[in-house]
């Protein structure tokens, strides 16, 4: 939207008309476009409608003039063929642009020389500070070494000292999954783990068992995964050759959903004859037949706290970590 100046001339909506339609002041307007903490969320969501309403543009080149910030983001990814690093990016995009800010995305493919070409990059571009998507650990080493440079935020389960970090404590997650099953007296609980090399995989590997240890149970079966649907048709139809277990925890939705295909062709019913549970919530999970019993993960929330660490971070504050609730969402394919 455009105003009209005194002359009948008109001119894009500017930092005050913002102010005045959500009847605030000047002040206030810049501190949501900086992505300030110190601002009431009500506030904030006024603000932000009125410059929707306003299609109001920040001028990012004065801003930065005035800031001394480029109003850039790095984010630097991998594994984004996956859900989990997927839509934790997409999480931090959204909470980045909430800010006034802009995401300049580096994608690795799994590939460790890829990352100075990348850190250089965000250098020439004067970011203002970087997050780190980081599903191995050889990537939150990284991460602590780009850490020298200026503000580094790691987006994964993995505390890093002077390093901030936000993530989803996949451990608990696991072990909320094992223990439903084990409140359901189901006592044979095997895992279908993802690939080695992950962070998550490992644990969520470690939380099954920890769960399993604590109602003195033996670990049941466990086969390392891919992530893939295929995948858990293979590992599906093996298991139902030596024996189909109680129950089967699997480490994603995804599998899950090629295990509940290798489980129907062969007859077996879910969950009278196995109980299965995924993890993710996956778009879909709720209708696949049966509705699959899973762990939530709350990307949006780890971009959003993701993004106002590291602008913490930006503003000198000290490395903050945050760890994110999964919550575990019961459906049908659990007895």
């Amino acid at each position: 939207m455009t105003t009209t100046t005194g002359g009948g001339r008109s001119r894009p909506a500017g930092m005050g008309d913002v102010a005045a339609l959500a009847g605030v002041s000047h002040q206030t307007v810049s501190r949501v476009l900086n992505g300030s903490p110190h601002v009431r969320e009500a506030t904030r969501d006024r603000v932000r409608a009125a410059m929707a309403t306003l299609d109001y543009r920040p001028n990012l080149a004065a801003r930065a003039l005035v800031t001394r910030r480029s109003g850039l983001l790095g984010v630097l990814a991998t594994g984004l063929p996956h859900l989990g690093p997927s839509a934790v990016l997409a999480g931090i995009e959204t909470a980045a642009r909430a800010a006034g800010f802009t995401a300049l995305v580096g994608v690795l493919d799994d590939d460790a020389s890829q990352v100075d070409p990348i850190l250089t990059s965000f250098a020439a571009h004067r970011v203002d500070g970087i997050a780190v998507i980081a599903p191995y650990p050889w990537l939150v080493d990284a991460a602590r070494a780009a850490g020298d440079a200026g503000p580094v935020l790691v987006v994964a389960d993995a505390a890093t000292g002077a390093v901030g970090s936000v993530g989803v404590d996949q451990a608990a997650g696991a072990r909320a999954a094992v223990s439903h099953l084990v409140a359901r007296g189901l006592t044979d609980i095997a895992h279908l783990s993802g690939p080695p090399g992950w962070i998550d995989a490992e644990r969520r590997i470690a939380g099954w068992a920890d769960a399993l240890g604590a109602a003195g149970l033996p670990r049941g079966r466990l086969a390392e995964g891919d992530w893939s649907a295929e995948c858990g048709h293979a590992v599906g139809r093996a298991w139902i050759a030596d024996g189909v277990p109680q129950a089967i925890f699997c480490a994603n939705d995804v599998m899950a959903l090629g295990l509940l295909a290798a489980l129907r062709e062969a007859g077996v019913r879910v969950p009278e004859d196995v109980s299965v549970v995924g993890f993710d919530d996956m778009v879909g999970a709720a209708h696949l037949a049966p509705a699959l019993t899973t762990v939530r993960q709350p990307f949006a929330v780890v971009g959003s706290r993701a993004v106002a660490a590291l602008l913490a971070a930006v503003d000198g504050g000290p490395a903050e970590h945050h760890t994110v609730t999964a919550e575990l969402v019961v459906r049908a394919s659990t007895r």
